[in-house]
């Protein structure tokens, strides 16, 4: 018997029932062909989130980004202060990396009032043009104002920076994150800017991380070592069951219960946990972030046992906002068919006082553990969906619809993107 109330259908998969309910392949994670065709049909089409607003405090502030799925490194750059441009990083002399520090294939960040050149000083302000091109009248009908960087289509949504490589993708952002991030539109996310930040190399396809986080039916098995051992045997016992699930265009969230922070018993947390009043959940005392009212996507069903929700924004991008005020983003860059690089970042009020830093700082690391967890595992699902096996389709349940409707879209974009190209349409 279900814990929380489900669909007329009688199952959140069967609610969507274009994903149907039978075994799934994982081909889409092992194929390397298949992801040369995401990098085109996905990463090159559609908006991807590269960072927040408070990463460009003011004009002249920039940092780059590589983004090997798109086969790009960008800069994106604060050019008035209410407006946030995005270039190809390269220069249009002779197409040196434009903005680098020691190492060429390394992020960086910093403050300039215009871009120059390592090899031969040409420059560029903030708008991308061209300002100064080295002993300019040694070359043949030359004009600086053909020269300027090569724009990335850039755009701003509840202060998260998004660029969209596609030229002739004519979808806002606003419409791209359709009624999902319409729902959570006005959370205070501008209020958090303390700031926690991990970064990984996992050795996995990019969709097997999501998957991880796209689904909480593992974490009483996996993670059981984090609870207390009367605990652990409870929740296994119990499973997992969501409270809601929402599907949306390419879009998903899924909304939990969180009755830990804080617990109804202390006996359920470790001593660590009791003595921060914090844990995974976040510190048990939520700031004032100034919201009266939660925007009507966050606990959509107003259940009082509501703890977090999780919104898979496609194709990489993942927010988490937690019931004590504090948000945690994900974001999965494909490096190729079967590795990724992670971040998680954690985003706070900034503490008042010593206790509040620690409380947050326990978060922070309890994240980081559950991560190194769910990690290790994916790369040994990595490695077995690899091998030579006859198993080739695998079953997933109803708590796992988010999974099957990740992949389900990976594979309708790579199929539109083929019928494109076999249209004669880019």
């Amino acid at each position: 018997m279900a814990y929380f109330e489900k669909p007329a259908e009688g199952s959140w998969t069967q609610h969507y029932p274009e994903l149907g309910t039978g075994p799934v392949s994982y081909d889409d994670s092992t194929s390397p062909e298949f992801y040369e065709l995401e990098r085109k049909a996905i990463f090159r089409k559609t908006w991807l989130n590269v960072g927040r607003v408070e990463q460009l405090p003011k004009v002249g502030s920039y940092f780059t980004k590589e983004i090997d799925a798109a086969g790009a490194s960008i800069i994106v750059a604060r050019s008035a202060k209410d407006k946030v441009r995005a270039f190809y990083n390269i220069c249009r002399h002779r197409g040196n990396k434009l903005v680098w520090d020691e190492f060429p294939q390394k992020e960086t960040r910093g403050f300039c009032r215009q871009f120059t050149c390592k090899y031969h000083a040409w420059r560029f302000n903030l708008d991308g043009e061209c300002t100064f091109a080295q002993q300019e009248a040694e070359f043949f009908d030359f004009d600086k104002k053909d020269y300027g960087l090569a724009a990335v289509r850039a755009d701003v949504w509840e202060g998260f920076i998004f660029v969209n490589f596609d030229p002739e993708d004519t979808t806002s952002l606003q419409d791209y994150m359709g009624g999902i991030g319409k729902g959570i539109e006005g959370y205070p996310f501008q209020e958090l800017t303390q700031v926690h930040k991990y970064r990984s190399e996992v050795g996995s396809n990019w969709k097997l991380f999501i998957d991880a986080f796209a689904e909480f039916y593992h974490a009483p098995i996996l993670h059981g070592g984090q609870y207390e051992a009367e605990e652990r045997a409870k929740v296994s016992d119990v499973g997992y069951e969501a409270i809601q699930y929402a599907l949306d265009g390419p879009h998903a969230s899924i909304s939990s219960w969180g009755v830990i922070a804080p617990p109804k018993d202390l006996s359920m947390v470790k001593p660590i946990e009791r003595k921060l009043r914090s844990g995974l959940f976040g510190p048990w005392e939520a700031p004032d972030i100034g919201i009266d009212e939660l925007p009507p996507g966050v606990n959509p069903t107003r259940h009082r046992n509501w703890g977090i929700n999780a919104y898979l924004f496609f194709p990489n991008f993942m927010v988490l906002i937690w019931k004590p005020n504090w948000v945690l983003t994900y974001h999965y860059w494909p490096t190729s068919y079967n590795t990724h690089i992670f971040e998680g970042t954690c985003y706070f009020a900034p503490p008042k006082n010593a206790r509040e830093r620690l409380a947050q700082e326990l978060a922070v690391v309890s994240f980081k553990e559950y991560g190194l967890q769910d990690a290790n595992t994916l790369e040994a699902t990595q490695r077995m969906l690899e091998s030579d096996t006859p198993v080739k389709t695998f079953p997933l349940n109803d708590q796992e619809v988010v999974l099957r409707h990740l992949h389900h879209q990976a594979n309708e974009y790579v199929t539109r993107y083929q019928q494109s190209q076999a249209d004669g349409r880019s």
